[in-house]
C-alpha cells in the first residue's frame, strides 16, 4: 500500500507539471510574439498587444513564484526569436561546432529569460495587489535591460525600446538614451493592466489604459517628427569610400580566397573617383599588422587617400582586434585596440589558464583570443575631424561614447558580420548601433 500511495503522489506531480507547463505556452508565444518589433521585422504594435497581454498575466499570476514563471516562459520566448542569429557562427564550419548551435540558442533564451524573471519575481513580492505588480513589473523590466548592459560585461542587445529605432520616436532617445525607449515601450504595454477597472466587460475595462497608451505613444511620435523637422548640420564636403569585399564567412580564411579578397579589396579601393578616406572592414586582410612590411605602400597607393582597416596585430604573445590607420605612403599613423570583447567569442575568462588545454576563443584568428585595448580613443587624421573608433559588438554600448573627455567629431564603426548570416542579427546589430549613441540619436 505506502508502495501505491507513493506512485499515486508521483503521478499527481507529474500532472501537475505537465499542467502547468501548458499553462506557461501563452506567455512563451506571446514573449516570442512581442519580439516581433524588433529588426528586421519591425512590427512595433504587435509588440505592444503581446507585452500588453503578458504583462495582465504576470501581474495577476497570484503569487511570487507563479509571476516568475510566467516572466521566465515570456523572456525565453522574447529571446529565443531576438536571437535566433546566434546559431550562425556555429554554423560556418557545422563540421566542427554545428553541434552547438542548438544548446547556445537554449542557453541565451534562458540566460535572457532569467534577467526578466529574477527583477518581476522581487517586484511581484514588493506590491501587493494587481495593479500595483503591473507597476512592479515595468520598474522590474526596465532595471533589467539597463542591467543587461552592465553586468557580466554587458549585452544590452535586444532591448524592449529597440522596437522604436524605425519610427521617429527613436529620436527621443536624444533626451532620454535608449533606456528611455524602454520605459516608453514597458510602460505603454502596461496601462490597460494599471488602469483595468473590472466593469464586467473586458473592452470598458481595458479602454483608460487603452486610450492613455494611444496618447502617449502618438506624443512621442510628435515629438520625434519635431525633432526630425529641425535642419540638419551643414554638410562637411567630406568624401569616404566604405569598401565591402563581400568575402563570405567560410572562405574568408581559406589560404586561396583570402588572396582574392584581398585583391577586391585593393580594385575597390582604386576605382576612379575623388574620397578624402578609405575604410575596410574588420579584420579585413588575413595577415598581422606586424607581417605587413612592403604590402602597406601598396594598400595606399590602391587608395589613393588615407586608409583605415580592420587588422589583427601581435605585441608580444598578445593578440588584438585592432584598427590601423595608414597614411599616404604607407606609414602606420594611429592604432586602436578594441577593448570591449565578446565574452567566448574574443576571448575565453581565465584564458591564459584554458589556453594550457588548448582552448581558445571562437573568433579569434591568432592565438587564443584577443587581449583588450586600454579604452575609448580619438583618433586624429590630417585633413579630418578627430573620430571616435568602435569595432563590432562596442557600438552597442552607449557608455563608451560617453568615454572621452573631448567629443569626438563622428564615429567609424567597423565590423565583420558575416559571421551572422543574412536573417536578423546583421541588422539588429546595424539598428542597434545607429542608436546606441544617446547624443544624438539616430538621424
Amino acid at each position: 500500500m505506502p508502495a501505491i500511495r507513493r506512485a499515486h503522489r508521483l503521478a499527481q506531480a507529474e500532472a501537475r507539471r505537465r499542467r502547468s507547463l501548458i499553462h506557461l505556452l501563452p506567455d512563451l508565444l506571446l514573449g516570442a510574439v512581442a519580439a516581433l518589433g524588433l529588426a528586421p521585422f519591425g512590427i512595433w504594435g504587435v509588440t505592444l498587444v503581446a507585452l500588453a497581454l503578458l504583462i495582465w498575466r504576470i501581474s495577476r499570476a497570484g503569487t511570487a513564484g507563479a509571476s516568475f514563471r510566467h516572466a521566465l516562459a515570456g523572456g525565453v520566448g522574447w529571446f529565443a526569436l531576438a536571437l535566433v542569429w546566434i546559431v550562425e557562427p556555429f554554423l560556418v564550419e557545422p563540421e566542427i561546432y554545428g553541434w552547438m548551435a542548438p544548446f547556445a540558442l537554449i542557453l541565451m533564451a534562458l540566460g535572457g529569460g532569467l534577467f526578466w524573471a529574477l527583477p518581476v519575481w522581487i517586484a511581484s513580492r514588493l506590491c501587493p495587489g494587481p495593479h500595483a505588480r503591473a507597476a512592479g513589473i515595468v520598474a522590474a523590466l526596465i532595471l533589467s535591460d539597463w542591467l543587461r548592459g552592465w553586468i557580466f560585461t554587458g549585452l544590452p542587445w535586444a532591448l524592449t525600446g529597440h522596437v522604436w529605432i524605425d519610427t521617429p520616436i527613436a529620436q527621443t532617445a536624444a533626451w532620454t538614451g535608449a533606456i528611455g525607449l524602454s520605459a516608453l515601450t514597458l510602460t505603454a504595454a502596461a496601462l490597460p493592466a494599471l488602469l483595468w477597472r473590472d466593469t464586467g466587460n473586458r473592452i470598458t475595462s481595458a479602454l483608460p489604459g487603452v486610450v492613455l497608451s494611444i496618447l502617449l505613444v502618438g506624443a512621442s511620435w510628435a515629438a520625434g517628427l519635431s525633432r526630425h523637422a529641425q535642419p540638419l548640420p551643414a554638410d562637411t564636403g567630406l568624401r569616404l569610400r566604405i569598401i565591402q569585399p563581400n568575402a563570405e564567412q567560410r572562405l574568408k580564411w581559406d589560404p586561396e580566397w583570402s588572396g582574392v579578397f584581398f585583391q577586391r579589396l585593393l580594385d575597390l579601393s582604386a576605382e576612379p573617383g575623388p574620397r578624402d578616406l578609405v575604410i575596410w572592414p574588420e579584420t579585413a586582410v588575413n595577415f598581422l599588422l606586424n607581417d605587413a612590411g612592403d604590402i602597406l605602400p601598396a594598400m595606399s597607393r590602391a587608395a589613393g587617400a588615407p586608409l583605415v582597416m580592420g587588422i589583427q596585430r601581435r605585441e608580444d604573445s598578445r593578440y588584438y582586434n585592432s584598427l590601423a590607420a595608414i597614411a599616404p605612403g604607407g606609414e602606420v599613423s594611429s592604432i586602436y585596440d578594441k577593448f570591449h570583447l565578446v565574452p567566448f567569442g574574443e576571448y575565453i575568462p581565465w584564458g591564459d589558464e584554458l589556453a594550457r588545454l588548448g582552448i581558445g576563443a571562437f573568433a579569434a584568428q591568432q592565438g587564443n583570443g584577443y587581449s583588450a585595448g586600454p579604452g575609448p580613443e580619438l583618433v586624429d587624421i590630417p585633413g579630418l575631424p578627430g573620430f571616435q573608433p568602435l569595432i563590432c559588438y562596442e557600438a552597442i554600448f552607449p557608455q563608451h561614447l560617453r568615454g572621452l573627455d573631448s567629443r569626438p567629431g563622428w564615429l567609424l564603426q567597423i565590423t565583420n558580420d558575416g559571421w551572422f548570416g543574412r536573417f536578423s542579427g546583421p541588422y539588429q546589430h546595424l539598428a542597434q548601433a545607429a542608436c546606441a549613441p544617446s547624443r544624438p540619436a539616430c538621424r
